[in-house]
């Protein structure tokens, strides 16, 4: 009999004809916690949801082979009857019942109809037992941390008599507490013969649990380190994770020229009364008129957050620290603020915050300023075709008309609309957040050349990216965040992407 639990062959996947995963192979061997690591879109939880059944067989081509027998997972339930489970980073309990009820939900202790709820609550504190957690099992979800919510997820998989548990970044939302506790977990079940693939971008884990470590890059296994033979190091994962050229798809700027600080804060800090800490902690940062400054950072690492508390705190944060608006002291209650004050954000999730999509070109464009084709409260028609057509042609969207439908829209013409409405508003610093994500590489040129023609008119711009060649190739200093701290700041004539890596993965 094999030593292997799982092997996945000769795995690929396509969206829309982009290539999502090539001939991956993946091997994971009985009792042993396997990483997954990568940069951002490298392909890993792609390829989990390939083996949870998130992505059923037929959608796929390639094999999953897992206890000896080739599996045709047609739902998550078909795997989880074979023996694995998966948990995500966002979780899945209902916050109003209580833990019992989470851990037994739609795997209810029954005969027939009836519930038995006293077995069910001594069944739940088994497991509860098995991942280390002290709690009343008829505590409710809502009453807990996030860092015992994610053990009560795990108690709910091993409730299932899984033998293959996959955790989908469970540490991008705990503090080095609770982060240690799961990874000490993992070393328990590891005895209790359950065997763990994690995905992390935090190295300092791989390091310190992983019995192998498989490096994702660009939808393509490209290698499986071995603890046992010492190659588990984070200067190996590292070169194997970001071992690409960058592509020449960065249009220079002639002309480099910096003004005065358009934006400073110091000491900034976020607390997120939801998850009970701080997002962002002790922040300092300055942006010059005509800097592109890019921020890097890994999934989880406050970048976003950071955004956000800058441009009117839209997510209500507790926030300290000060602004400084050209040398002036500034600061918004509101994101209308920030927008008066020339301050533009466009968002990562263009699809979820950015656009209406059932909506039109014309409508999406002007939605951030109605003011600007209105008079007297009344909107101009003729001016509304007049502000959108000239941002349709200028951002080069593909369309046939200002009123095609923005959902109908291809990634890149889509994002090319959410930048003209922000544009409109007039900013004077805009803040970019995953501004080429999920956009083919033409349409990636055409961004970076309209943000080259923006600073060129005087314009400043915040560039948050996963994408290191992107900060690389497009800005002209660099900070690098990790666990909502600024790690390091880089000109970007010292910065080359291991330097930001090692950063990012302190």
């Amino acid at each position: 009999m094999s030593d292997y639990i799982l092997e996945m062959n000769n795995i690929s996947k396509e969206f829309t004809g982009v290539k999502a995963l090539t001939e991956v192979n993946f091997k994971v061997a009985k009792g042993e916690i396997h990483f997954l690591v990568g940069e951002n879109g490298a392909g890993k939880s792609t390829l989990m949801k390939v083996l949870s059944g998130v992505y059923p067989h037929g959608t796929y081509s390639g094999d999953i082979v897992f206890d000896g027998k080739v599996q045709k997972f047609g739902k998550i339930a078909d795997s989880v009857q074979a023996g694995i489970g998966i948990i995500y980073q966002e979780l899945a309990l209902f916050p109003d019942l209580s833990v019992y009820e989470n851990i037994f939900a739609g795997n209810e202790v029954a005969r027939g109809s009836i519930i038995n709820w006293n077995k069910t609550i001594v069944q739940a504190k088994e497991m509860l037992a098995k991942v280390g957690l002290s709690v009343n099992p008829e505590t409710l979800i809502k009453d807990l941390g996030v860092g015992k919510q994610q053990l009560v997820e795990i108690a709910k998989a091993l409730s299932k008599n899984i033998r293959l548990l996959i955790l989908d970044e469970p540490t991008a939302a705990l503090n080095e507490n609770d982060s240690e506790n799961l990874l000490n977990l993992l070393r328990e079940l590891k005895k209790q013969g359950i065997t763990c693939i994690m995905i992390s971008h935090k190295l300092k884990e791989v390091i310190a649990v992983a019995d192998k470590a498989t490096v994702l890059r660009d939808g393509r296994a490209i290698c499986t380190l071995d603890a046992s033979k010492g190659e588990i190091k984070e200067n190996v994962i590292i070169k194997n994770m970001v071992g690409r050229e960058i592509e020449d798809i960065y249009p220079k700027r002639a002309n480099k020229s910096f003004g005065d600080n358009i934006l400073e804060v110091k000491n900034w800090s976020a607390f997120d009364t939801q998850l009970g800490r701080h997002v962002v902690k002790d922040v300092n940062l300055h942006v010059k008129k005509g800097e592109i400054v890019g921020i890097a950072g890994l999934m989880g690492s406050g970048r976003t957050e950071l955004a956000l508390s800058l441009f009117g705190n839209p997510r209500s944060y507790k926030l300290q620290g000060d602004m400084l608006l050209n040398g002036k002291p500034g600061s918004f209650k509101h994101t209308s603020d920030a927008i008066n004050a020339g301050i533009a954000y466009v968002t990562e999730d263009r699809k979820g915050n950015g656009l209406f999509l059932i909506q039109d070109i014309r409508n999406n464009i002007t939605a951030a300023n109605l003011r600007g084709v209105a008079s007297k409260g009344v909107i101009n028609g003729n001016e509304e075709v007049r502000v959108a057509q000239s941002y349709k042609d200028s951002l080069y969207v593909k369309a046939p008309s200002i009123e095609q439908i923005v959902g109908n829209l291809s990634g890149g013409n889509q994002q090319k609309v959410s930048l003209g409405k922000w544009l409109f508003v007039g900013p004077k610093l805009l803040i970019l957040d995953e501004p080429t994500r999920g956009i083919d590489v033409g349409a990636k040129f055409e961004i970076y050349t309209i943000m080259n023609k923006l600073i060129s008119e005087g314009m400043s711009i915040i560039m948050i990216s996963s994408e290191l060649g992107e900060v690389l190739g497009m800005s002209d200093r660099v900070y690098v965040m990790a666990e909502g701290r600024i790690k390091g700041e880089l000109s970007i004539e010292e910065a080359d992407q291991e330097k930001i890596m090692q950063f990012a993965t302190q």
